[in-house]
């Protein structure tokens, strides 16, 4: 009789904190409800589940039957659970502490919810780092699943596949799984009968033991475009689980009892490596671009399958040099780390340590076709756990009200001006400007701004790709798709040569640059313009208000008429929705997605709805203004889109030739009650 191929099925379900609920529901109703209930038709049909804990915990409040179909699955036996970090971190990306209790976390949620304890984790995004090892065993995790790519980067052959190897860390020791890539393609792309025509095939000819392995976003069961139609409305999960049961050739297994089977097929050291497709999203957009066309030329010519282990693109962590938006909150994640853990652990309560694992949720840190740095709501999800931990921390362990640290790593420091109510952080060099700006009550960083930057996908918009045609039997991934979810313009790809930080300021066409003035109280930002006027700039935080003043003087060389201009970025959570609604001088302008402007104003006051409150901003001396939305144009599996990353107000007033002139403005903010 012909021995089984054995086929080790795994799906990742996941949803990034703080995604919109409605999004969460649809996913449910569209991918995870109709997959479950699917497979529990298949009883015999063996796989394993892993879901963010995030994900886990509203499926139990808002989805009860979908949990309940979960938990009669694992009960009789046809589910193997699989762990990870409670929240999806990338475990290479936080400190060692905090990824065994992120581990733990999640194994004590699966043990309370199912009565399972996992053997095996997924680690997010497939980033494979040795140093995630030991937290991995110390947590009782005795194997991991990552990509074939991974292996064949180590040294291995494709004929090598097929099999859990063994590798370690400071002698401790855990087992690791190759993925297929060539079956993450097929599944659910394929026809079913090609695809089960390829698993067959992985073990003809090969040695016994040898199984097929997949493990991957049960996203691509109904999220991905034009995927539910085919998985269910067209029959392909159904067809394909049936076809499974009934092959003489396959038969589904977990990958704990696979593993209590076999022997490691031997020792193997990987580098630090991700998916492909990551590693290249990793890289600038000049490297990007060049990078994609050496992998074309590698497949026109026939090489990229036995050459693609040597090109390797980029690592996870380069994205947070891609973007200081994603460094910033990353290292702000790891200074609040370093409070909570220096903190007596009778200390530590359970709020702070959840507020700590939320902001080291893998999503908002990076991009590519998925990814969230570039949808606000994800990042303000970050900042809102940090703003909140902060607060929480900062009550048990008190502050100077001006702090001073280097936090993003830049060899310059940072400026932390804060009171119980509010923060504005300054970064002092080169240009005295706010990168931060918190509100504790409303847990919320007015100041998280996404700047516009080149991304190497942008030349399919440039060429104006039409969308793709899938010409195969099955349908197109999202990989291969090319679609508009909104009209894009060669305006909406200019790219901001400045960080979107409040309080850049411009004398004329200068960009202002200041040194640090020590003596004053509190310190004062000087600059010398070439245009002979001299502008000092100084910060204040007092009861929540925080208050920023100039004052200009000619210089020796005394100059001429000009301008002072300045920026104010502010992250509004309504965006450009019916939530947000823009007062000036008492009047309503319209909503934060509409240009405007005038010759003079003085209040300038944004109602939020869904930020639960609103701010004022007060000039002391009237002020020409303006103010336009900030947009940015990613891409998502969707297509390509346009998003409203903050509200820009520009301020300008007028130097006259020989005139002192001073300038005051308060940012107060309002939390809403009742």
């Amino acid at each position: 009789m012909t021995q089984k191929i054995p086929l080790l099925f795994g799906v990742h379900a996941h949803q990034p904190v703080g995604n919109f609920p409605e999004v969460v529901d649809d996913a449910v109703v569209r991918c995870y409800q109709p997959f479950l209930e699917t497979l529990y038709r298949f009883p015999d049909f063996a796989f394993a589940f892993h879901s963010s804990g995030w994900l886990l915990d509203y499926l139990g409040r808002h989805h009860a039957p979908v949990m309940h179909l979960l938990q009669e699955m694992v009960a009789r036996g046809q589910v193997e659970l699989v762990g990870a970090g409670d929240t999806e971190p990338v475990l290479a990306s936080i400190p060692h502490q905090d990824r065994l209790g992120q581990l733990k976390a999640m194994k004590e949620r699966l043990e309370r919810n199912f009565g399972q304890c996992p053997q095996g984790a997924w680690l997010t995004e497939r980033v494979w780092d040795p140093s995630s090892v030991p937290a991995l065993v110390e947590s009782g995790i005795r194997y991991v699943v990552v990509d074939d790519y991974h292996f064949l980067c180590a040294g291995l052959e494709t004929a090598d596949l097929g099999h859990f190897y063994r590798t370690e860390e400071s002698g401790q020791p855990i087992d690791v799984f190759p993925i297929s890539e060539a079956l993450r393609y097929r599944l659910p792309f394929s026809e079913v009968a090609e695809a089960v025509a390829y698993i067959a095939s992985i073990g003809q000819g090969s040695q016994h033991g040898i199984a097929a392995i997949y493990f991957d976003d049960i996203e691509k069961f109904g999220l991905w475009p034009d995927t539910y139609d085919w998985v269910y409305s067209q029959g392909w999960l159904e067809q394909f689980l049936a076809a499974i049961l009934h092959s003489d050739t396959v038969v589904p297994m977990h990958f704990a009892r696979y593993r209590e089977m076999h022997q490691p097929r031997g020792i193997v050291y990987l580098p630090t490596v991700s998916y492909r497709e990551m590693n290249a999203w990793t890289l600038p957009p000049d490297l990007a671009r060049e990078y994609g066309g050496f992998l074309h030329q590698e497949q026109e010519a026939g090489r990229l399958e036995r050459r693609k282990a040597l090109i390797r693109g980029g690592t996870w962590k380069s994205f947070l040099a891609r973007y200081p938006e994603s460094n910033w909150m990353h290292k702000r994640m790891l200074q609040l780390s370093a409070r909570f853990h220096t903190l007596p652990k009778h200390r530590q309560t359970q709020e702070m340590r959840e507020m700590l694992y939320a902001a080291q949720s893998n999503d908002a840190y990076w991009h590519g076709l998925f990814g969230g740095i570039y949808l606000p709501h994800l990042r303000r999800a970050i900042f809102h756990a940090i703003t909140r931990l902060e607060g929480l921390l900062d009550k048990v362990q008190k502050r100077s009200p001006l702090a001073r640290l280097d936090v993003d790593l830049d060899g310059a420091e940072e400026w932390f001006y804060h009171d119980r109510v509010a923060q504005a952080v300054v970064r002092p060099s080169p240009h005295a400007a706010m990168v931060e700006w918190n509100h504790y009550p409303l847990a919320h960083n007015f100041g998280d701004v996404l700047a516009r930057r080149d991304e190497a996908y942008h030349d399919r918009i440039r060429e104006r790709q039409i969308p793709t045609v899938h010409d195969g039997a099955g349908i197109a991934s999202a990989h291969d798709r090319i679609s508009y979810r909104n009209a894009i313009t060669e305006e909406d790809l200019v790219f901001d040569d400045l960080p979107c930080h409040s309080f850049l300021d411009h004398l004329g066409e200068e960009l202002l640059s200041y040194q640090v003035r020590e003596e004053a109280d509190p310190p004062v930002f000087c600059a010398a313009s070439t245009a002979g006027w001299r502008v000092e700039k100084s910060f204040g935080l007092r009861k929540g208000v925080l208050s920023v003043a100039y004052l200009c003087r000619p210089g020796p060389a005394e100059g001429g008429n000009t301008v002072l201009r300045t920026r104010l970025y502010l992250s509004m959570p309504s965006c450009d929705g019916p939530g947000g609604q823009l007062w000036v001088d008492g009047s309503q302008i319209g909503g934060f997605g509409q240009e405007a402007g005038t010759a003079s104003g003085t209040d300038f006051l944004l109602k939020d709805s869904v930020l639960g409150g609103a701010v004022l901003w007060h000039l002391g001396f009237p002020a020409s203004w303006r103010c336009w939305p900030h947009r940015t144009v990613s891409q998502s599996e969707a297509g390509f889109e346009k998003i409203m990353q903050g509200w820009v107000l520009e301020l300008e007033w007028t130097l006259s030739c020989g005139q002192e002139l001073q300038i005051g403005l308060t940012g107060r903010i309002m939390a809403d009650h009742g």
